[in-house]
């Protein structure tokens, strides 16, 4: 590692790391601390079009846009943008924090004097071929906080987590509107984005509609519940609802990522699977309740996890009929049927644990009903 001291100065800073939602909302506290050891550093960030709009107005942030549709032909668009924004000169410092092929790739159109990687275990597709500095190793550890990796690497103290990701007065009256009536409410996102062989959602709606049920009879939460405009989702919302004897507020569909964000901001709760509203939950401080069975969310999960159901060492019990430590770090459970471990009882004795740390009013008792 250099030899770094409190008179760092790391020069201009680009950060490569196109997505995904949870991962870019996870990467936010490394570009904090770089700004905390150095205020007047400036750091540029390649990021893909749907994540911008998440991150969009990051306080002393400069961003480019890579659309991964485009290809070379958008590589070689982005190159000419940031030769003739910064007049010639290469960046200091790249930070290449997606192990990606296509990402590695990207990465040498990027003028650059360092460019650093992850450590061998990580850098996955090869990424070592296309850096010329390696982070240490960090086994076992989640990927948000692996971020923190690169920042420690560069000399800069370790800080507690900070997000500052701005939301537009308009975004957050809009959202405002949207919730308007309602009283204390949580928010549920049902369904992660769609990745083939990688079962994320829990598909139990009547279990989802039990726990909007308790919610409401026994801490008088409403719920709203949010997500794309996919038919997936549509249908998701729609058997929820069905199942449901609460009133709900269907925002699928109906938002963008800055007034997903605000309606977040102003919630109890979030109760989702392994997806980007879970650490945007985490992101503005709110608990986490996530779903997890074929992820492991030592790795996956919330920055913080305290509210995590959490059935993979079930799941790989089952599916894979081997011990954890005989697995590698992250290996998922490719089952469509492995969600289905987690109960309805599972996922109300976190929204408990949450409530008696909110210290949410208890009203009258409810039963509950294993589905």
């Amino acid at each position: 590692m250099p030899s770094l001291s409190s008179s760092l100065n790391l020069g201009d800073v680009c950060i490569l790391r196109l997505s995904a939602l949870g991962d870019v909302c996870n990467l936010v506290p490394a570009v904090s601390a770089l700004q905390k050891q150095q205020p007047e550093i400036n750091i540029t960030w390649i990021v893909g079009r749907v994540e911008y709009n998440l991150l969009a107005g990051l306080e002393g942030v400069d961003f480019f846009i890579y659309d991964k549709k485009s290809g070379l032909k958008g590589m070689r668009e982005l190159r000419k943008a940031i030769i003739a924004k910064r007049n010639g000169k290469p960046f200091d410092v790249l930070l290449h924090m997606q192990a990606a092929l296509r990402a590695s790739v990207l990465s040498r159109f990027i003028p650059a004097k360092r460019r650093i990687g992850f450590d061998a275990k990580r850098a996955k597709d090869n990424q070592r071929w296309f850096v010329n500095e390696q982070i240490p190793a960090n086994p076992n550890t989640k990927v948000g906080h692996g971020f923190m990796d690169f920042v420690d690497y560069l000399g800069v103290p370790k800080t507690e987590p900070v997000w500052n990701i701005p939301i537009p007065e308009a975004d957050q009256a809009s959202a405002q509107q949207l919730v308007a009536g309602l009283g204390q409410y949580l928010v549920i996102s049902p369904c992660s984005s769609f990745r083939k062989r990688n079962w994320r959602n829990w598909e139990n709606f009547a279990g989802f509609a039990q726990v909007i049920d308790y919610a409401k009879q026994i801490y008088g939460l409403d719920t709203v519940i949010v997500g794309g405009k996919s038919e997936l989702e549509k249908n998701a919302t729609a058997q929820i609802i069905k199942y449901s004897q609460s009133k709900i507020l269907d925002l699928t569909g109906k938002t963008n990522l800055k007034v997903l964000l605000a309606v977040i901001d102003k919630a109890e709760l979030v109760i989702a699977p392994d997806s980007g509203p879970i650490h945007m939950a985490a992101a503005r401080n709110k608990p986490a309740l996530g779903l997890y069975a074929t992820s492991n969310p030592k790795r996956t999960g919330p920055w913080f996890d305290t509210y995590v159901v959490n059935r993979y060492p079930d799941a790989v019990a089952k599916y894979l009929k081997q011990p954890l430590t005989a697995l590698s770090w992250g290996q998922r459970v490719r089952s469509p049927d492995a969600m289905g471990l987690i109960t309805p009882q599972d996922v109300i004795e976190k929204l408990d644990l949450i409530a008696t740390d909110l210290d949410l009013e208890k009203s009258t008792g409810f039963k509950t009903n294993e589905s």
